[in-house]
């Protein structure tokens, strides 16, 4: 175990800005440690601290790599079955959110379709329970960012002269918006948003310090490529419906346009991937790619964010 003086201690974690370098340098590397150490745990008492999982948006990495990390550390959780809530019978989420914590959740760890639900949830608690966003809406996903920063780390050894590519549904992408923030505080400065034409939304810019470039200038020479899904479910119903083979051939992160980036440049995706859409099975399987190096992380860097909250 890390010794008491370098070991984190957040109050929520509901978006990556609330951290520094600092704090994100201590999640990688205690997640690293995690990760060699067969039997962690947090010491079981009466008054042990209860997780409550409450995804009211589809998930499987995210839920059940939570659930895994909070068995892994001997924490007791709860996943309600949502469409059983009392939610569907009148009561308001926070009186839901209120009673939980009377019968003695300490975490909540929310999945949203409502930007900012996390944060509003965070600041009507009636005891000291702490909240943990698991993506809300096309907002923030600071946990996946963290996972996401542990891997980069895992096959470079600094972020500052890093050129990375971020492909697909950036306008929508909660996963984009907070690795962004996550990079820019690790120190990276060259972040090139490739968002097609027919996914891209009218008068929105892009983060600040973020260039928005076509597929091939912005592949040209990065280390890495995160490759996003497209968002069909937050697309509006009255635009044109996106045709995927177009998307493929033109957009889609194929073998051949793979070699416009670095001999060494890794390919990541948050998942969950949709093989012949976004990318290419050759590159999704191939030897650059760490997608599934990302699921494997996403255990031990969620223990260590677990740990962080209920230390």
């Amino acid at each position: 175990m890390l010794k008491k003086k370098t070991l984190l201690s957040l109050n929520h974690l509901l978006t990556i800005n609330s951290l520094t370098q600092n704090s994100i340098q201590l999640l990688i590397d205690r997640a690293n440690e995690l990760s060699a150490i067969k039997t962690p745990h947090i010491a079981s008492h009466p008054n042990s601290p209860i997780i409550t999982n409450l995804f009211f948006e589809p998930s499987t990495r995210t839920q059940y790599s939570f659930e895994i990390a909070a068995q892994r550390l001997h924490v007791p959780s709860i996943t309600p079955n949502i469409p059983s809530l009392s939610t569907l019978k009148g009561e308001s989420l926070l009186d839901t959110i209120h009673n939980l914590e009377m019968m003695g959740s300490s975490l909540f760890i929310i999945r949203h379709s409502i930007n900012h639900t996390p944060e509003f949830i965070a600041s009507e608690l009636l005891t000291d329970a702490k909240v943990l966003n698991a993506g809300d809406g096309t907002h923030q996903h600071p946990s996946q960012c963290l996972i996401d920063l542990m891997t980069i780390q895992s096959q470079f050894t600094q972020f500052e002269p890093l050129s990375v590519a971020i492909l697909g549904d950036t306008h929508r992408s909660r996963v984009a918006r907070s690795l962004t923030a996550g990079l820019q505080l690790m120190g990276t400065k060259d972040i090139r948003f490739i968002t097609p034409p027919p996914l891209q939304i009218d008068h929105l810019e892009p983060p600040e310090g973020i260039t928005p470039m076509d597929i091939k200038q912005g592949l040209q020479d990065v280390d890495v490529i995160i490759c996003l899904r497209v968002q069909q479910e937050r697309i509006d119903s009255s635009s044109t419906p996106i045709d995927q083979a177009t998307y493929f051939k033109h957009y889609g992160l194929t073998t051949e346009k793979l070699t416009w980036a670095k001999p060494h440049a890794i390919v990541m995706h948050p998942g969950p991937i949709n093989r012949g859409f976004e990318i290419e099975s050759s590159v999704a399987d191939g030897d650059q790619s760490v997608i599934l190096q990302q699921a494997k992380n996403s255990i031990p860097m969620r223990m260590a964010i677990l740990e962080a909250l209920l230390n």
